[in-house]
């Protein structure tokens, strides 16, 4: 072969090359993130809640593609979210921070936007989104002594603080108090306050409890 006929099939086998390999990356699919680390606890019962507050670690989002397989950190390329940002918050850039306001566990989500469906065809907004968990520890005035929990059925969302200190919280959460009375206090967050049940007095937002033994209460935000 003469070097001009050998120019041209080297040059036709670059043209082949550089068309598979972005064949390959047209078709690249992310198909799942994963959220690290998956769990993190703050703080500790024997500390009050307000006191974890500026507590953070900083998140990653790995996502996995297909069309070749490969794992990429995608952090700084997907929108983060807390469900309870009552209790922590997420930067842009997925740094966790507990607010000190609220305790018990939120949801943190890391979603991407693609242009492909789950069966690689084009599609406009198709989603992945990965998740992990974040527990603050409720404070507890006591290791003994009786326990108030309080349940939050509404579809709303909200806090309760007590009085003495010992609940601060969101979600679903129980602290141990010295027998005597309990005040709570309810407030909404961007809902409607709904009422309390289970208290042994109401007086708008507030519920008192005269706590001798394990007591139960629920706050509804609609």
């Amino acid at each position: 072969m003469n070097c001009k006929g050998f120019r041209f099939v080297l040059m036709f086998a670059t043209v082949l090359c550089v068309v598979a390999l972005s064949s390959c990356a047209h078709e690249q699919q992310l198909v799942s993130i994963t959220v690290q680390p998956t769990t993190e606890t703050f703080g500790a019962a024997d500390i009050p809640v307000s006191a974890d507050a500026g507590l953070n670690v900083q998140l990653r989002a790995l996502g996995s593609y297909i069309h070749p397989p490969v794992t990429k950190d995608i952090t700084d390329q997907v929108t983060w979210d807390s469900n309870t940002p009552d209790m922590v918050t997420v930067s842009p850039t997925g740094l966790l921070v507990v607010t000190g306001v609220a305790c018990g566990s939120a949801l943190v989500s890391a979603t991407a936007t693609t242009n492909v469906s789950a069966g690689n065809r084009d599609s406009t907004g198709a989603i992945v989104t990965g998740y992990m968990t974040a527990n603050v520890v409720c404070f507890s005035t006591s290791s003994s002594g009786p326990t108030l929990t309080v349940n939050f059925p509404g579809t709303g969302s909200g806090t309760v603080t007590s009085s003495p200190p010992g609940l601060s919280c969101a979600t679903t959460c129980s602290a141990h108090f010295p027998s005597g009375t309990v005040t709570l206090t309810a407030t909404p967050n961007g809902s409607t306050f709904g009422g309390w049940s289970g208290c042994d007095s109401m007086s708008g937002q507030t519920c008192t409890v005269n706590l001798t033994s394990d007591r139960t209460v629920a706050v509804t935000f609609n």
